[in-house]
Parts: C-alpha cells; structure tokens; sequence
C-alpha cells in the first residue's frame, strides 16, 4: 500500500523532508519544481510510514485504501509521474539550515503583508534566527489570498492556514496599517534592521480591446474579492440576469471563477462564501459559462487537478467540442486525455455548463451603455504560438470577466519593473535600498500556488541573514515599542492580534450556529468593531 497526493497539493513541500526514504518528488532542488502542478509520491517506493501525512498543512495526503471517488484517478497520476521521471533514491539526511549565532543579538525585522508569503518568511526567520518580528497589513484582517482568494468550495487549501495561526502567535501584528500612509520605509527601518515586503499582486491586467470599460466586464480580481467578502469590494454588483457568462482566460482563478457560477448556492452555502455573494448568487439567471483560451488544450494554464475536479461538480456538465481537439497522438498529457474524456460526453438536458472554447482570442466587447455581445477571433498553432486565421465570431454574454493574470503595484521607495509588475531584486534582496528584501509575487510575479511561497520565503530570509551576520545591516536606533507608539500616534484602530482573534472567534462561532467554517464579518466598519471587543 502507498500514501497519494491529491489535488489540494498545495507544493509548499513540507512532505518532502519529512520523508525517510525520499519518494517524494520534485524537491526544491529539483529543476521541475518551480512549474510543477502538485508533488508525486512513488508507489514503489512508499514504505506506508504516513510521516508525510503529518507534515502536509493541507490535508492533501491519504493511504490509498481511503481515497474517494474522486481522488481515486491520483493513484495513477502520481505512478504516471514516476514512469516519465524514474525515481533515482539518494537516502541521504536532510539536515536543516544551521541557525544564526546567538553572539550577533536579536534580529528585528519587519514583514509588510500578512498573507501566505510574509507568514512563511516569519515561518523561516523563526527557524533560523534570534528574531522579532514586526508583521503589518493594509487590513483588518491577515492570511490575506487564503482569506480573500482561494476559493470558498476548497476549504482544504484553506487549511495551510493553520499553520500560519502559529506564526500569528509570535509576532507583533499591526493590522489595519499601511505602510506608506500611516508609517514609511525608512520609519521601519528606525525601528528594525530589515523590512521584507510580501505584499503581493494586487491588480489585474488588462486586454486593451474596445468595449473593456463597459458596465458588465469585470476583472475576475474583482469577482473573487467580492465572492470572498474583501472589504475593498463588498459594494460592487454583477450582472447575472442572463443565460450565458463568458470567461477570457484558462487558468486556476477561470475555473475557480466558473465554479462559483455554476454551483448550486445550496453547495455554497457551506461554505465561507461572503453573504451577499450567496444571496445574489440565489437570484442568478446564468446557466452556461464559456472559458475561453487563446491555445490548445495542452497549452491552457488551469492545472490537471483543478480540470479534473470539474468533472465531479454536481448538476454541471463540461462541455468540449470535439473538432477543437486534434487527432490522438501518442504520450498525450493528461490535460488532453482529459478533455477528450469531456469531449465524449453526452450533456445533460436541464444542467448549467462551463463550455471549454480554444484558439480564440477576444477581439472587443459590444453592446450600447452594457455588455451585450464578445467579439472572437479564431487562432491557429504555429510552433506553439497562437495566429488568427481571420475567422471571427460574436458571442452574446450579459456578464464577461477577464482573467488574464495578476499584476504588482509599486511601493513607494523601492524600484518597480513595469513591464513585468515587480520589484527587481537578486534572491529577494533590492539591491539598490539597503535593508529592504521582497518575497511572494512582488518578488517573482503572479504565478505558482500558495505553497511556492515557502520555498521562495527560503531563498528571501537567507540573502537576509546573511546581510545580518556580515554586518550589512545597520542596527536600528529606536526599538519595538517606540514602533508602536509611533503606529498608535498614526492609526488609532491598529488591530492587533488580540483583535484578529476576537474577530476570528466571532466569525466562527457565526458559522457554527449556520452549519458554516465561519461567516466572515465584510466591512471595515464591522471588522473593527469586533476587534474592539476582545
């Protein structure tokens, strides 16, 4: 018997050190990993010791003799993975990084975001160092895209954040504080030898076709905060009094976008989704949601779990033409044996659909004072990139959500790429201002899961550590409790983290009397009201 990884891998590779005898793949070091969709373990090598189980933080790990339904296809994904990448054991010990010396003092380092990136970087400066560390965020609340981003119907994935609530209880949190408004760069750095920004990607980007500023297109940035009950877009309003929703853009956040809009709201409402999300949701009229990619179905960037998970949805059919699918040809990926197993389906005469539309490109958005209509253009594959035949078409669609990827902002201080939505950075080190480092997307851009944040966090805290021991830092004149006299000065509703737990608690005992994980609290207003409760 062998233990399987399933789809809420969330690669942040806790498993793989845990391991006895090295089954688990990629490692870190492994070339692979930075573009791999989850881990593998090798049924063959297995010995059934479950001390991976224990290290996963997000419940993605089973014997195979418990694997659902749904999970039972990872049995052969995880042994496929092993045929095309035969595993070559090194038993060898996995010692961990050597911790600082005491003699250099106490570290003190703040770490603006509170969301996976900065817990993670708290995470391995803990590991590492004689530390205190600073953790400050815009909101009210941390955990950031665990709490307003993954998506309510995958409580699973949510579950890493229990691991961050431990590193929660060793800083000092400063939520409800932003840097830039309430304290500055160098104001941090009077107080502590390092700031680490892990403030991540907080905008979208943008198609630049005619009609994108119409009433009725979105990004879909904005649709999943609002889902999730993000208090910068608890009031917007989304038009779902037609049949059809078109989505442009095939990956992750497209499916997760496609879920919440076909799904039941009964399956919904056992979920943390924000309520006024559920309840225009009750209301909608939308029965067919088209995604929409500009390549083949090998090219598309959702993950092979993630399509797969579709296929389990209650009362939704996926739809896929079968002329959009080439010929069979040998050594398939699984993302096209997959939509060929789609293809061959017959749908169902009353059930909503999410409509799989390849090598078409959006060309504009029509309609007169809202979205009536999206222009199409028809691509070909010339050497793996996308050309327009010349072919078009329209299709009508009240609601359109582009989702085309996420996009840094710039902080104030600190260099900014651009074209590329970053700050520029060696190792996560911004070589041009001293004592400032970067981790999470604001550091490599808006790709990978939660969990490669972890191992970026890695890289991030040991070019930091190794400034701190060489001396490169210097030693701040004011100490952590002149910070927060300072943060008291500047904001008067700071929450700190007796005030996130009163928050916490509160939204969870809401949800216990809703047969819910919680009810998450969607204002300001009535998010600082709570923390004052505790």
């Amino acid at each position: 018997m062998a233990y399987v990884i399933t789809q809420s891998c969330c690669n942040d590779a806790s498993c793989v050190g845990e391991c006895p005898v090295d089954c688990i793949r990629p490692t870190p070091d492994d070339p692979e990993f930075a573009t791999t969709e989850m881990l593998y373990i090798d049924p063959e090598t297995c010995i059934d010791c479950g001390a991976c189980v224990d290290a996963c933080p997000v419940d993605a790990i089973f014997p195979e003799y418990e694997l659902t339904v749904p999970n039972e296809r990872y049995l052969d994904i995880n042994a496929d993975y092993f045929q095309r990448h035969p595993l070559e054991i090194e038993m060898k010990h996995i010692k961990p990084p050597a911790r600082l010396s005491r003699e250099l003092g106490t570290l003190r380092v703040a770490i603006v975001g509170a969301g996976p990136a900065g817990c993670y970087a708290a995470q391995e400066l803990r590991s590492r160092a004689d530390v205190e560390i600073e953790m400050l965020d815009r909101l009210p609340t941390p955990l950031g895209l665990i709490r307003a981003g993954v998506a309510p119907d995958h409580p699973s994935t949510k579950g890493v954040a229990d691991v961050f609530e431990s590193v929660l209880n060793h800083v000092e949190l400063h939520l409800n504080v932003e840097v830039g408004q309430h304290v500055s760069h160098e104001e941090l750095l009077g107080h502590c030898h390092a700031v680490i920004y892990a403030v991540g990607a907080s905008t979208d980007r943008h198609l630049g076709i005619p009609g994108e500023d119409l009433p009725g297109s979105h990004s879909a940035t904005e649709f999943v905060a609002w889902y999730n009950g993000h208090p910068d877009y608890v009031d917007r309003t989304f038009d779902f009094s037609g049949e059809r929703a078109v989505i442009i853009g095939n990956g992750n956040v497209a499916l997760d976008v496609a879920r919440i809009l076909t799904l039941d709201p009964d399956e919904l409402a056992r979920t943390d989704i924000a309520d006024h999300a559920l309840k225009a949701l009750r209301d909608s009229k939308i029965r067919e949601v088209v995604v929409l990619g500009r390549r083949g179905p090998e090219q598309a960037a959702y993950s092979t779990p993630e399509f797969l998970a579709l296929s389990y949805l209650p009362g939704v059919d996926v739809i896929i033409d079968p002329g959009q699918l080439e010929r069979p040809g040998r050594d398939e990926p699984l993302k096209v044996q997959l939509a060929r197993e789609y293809a061959a389906k017959s749908a169902g005469a009353d059930r909503k659909r999410i409509v799989f539309r390849y090598l078409a490109s959006p060309v504009a958005l029509t309609g007169g004072d809202h979205v009536a209509a999206l222009e199409i253009a028809h691509n070909e594959l010339i050497e793996g990139v996308a050309r327009p035949t010349g072919e078009t078409e329209t299709l009508s669609a009240s609601l359109v959500l582009r989702s085309v990827g996420y996009r840094g902002e710039p902080i104030k201080g600190l260099p900014f790429d651009d074209s590329r939505g970053l700050v520029p950075n060696a190792n996560g080190r911004v070589e041009t201002v001293p004592g400032a480092y970067v981790t999470g997307w604001i550091k490599r851009g808006p790709r990978g899961v939660i969990g490669s944040n972890r191992i970026d966090a890695k890289e991030t805290v040991e070019a930091l550590l190794a400034d701190f021991a060489s001396g490169v830092l210097q030693a701040p004149p004011r100490d952590r409790a002149g910070l927060r006299t300072l943060l008291d000065s500047r904001q008067p509703q700071i929450v700190d983290r007796a005030g996130w737990r009163a928050i916490d608690q509160h939204e969870r005992e809401l949800g216990r009397a809703a047969q819910r994980p919680r009810v998450k609290l969607t204002t300001v207003a009535e998010l600082l009201e709570t923390a004052r409760r505790r």
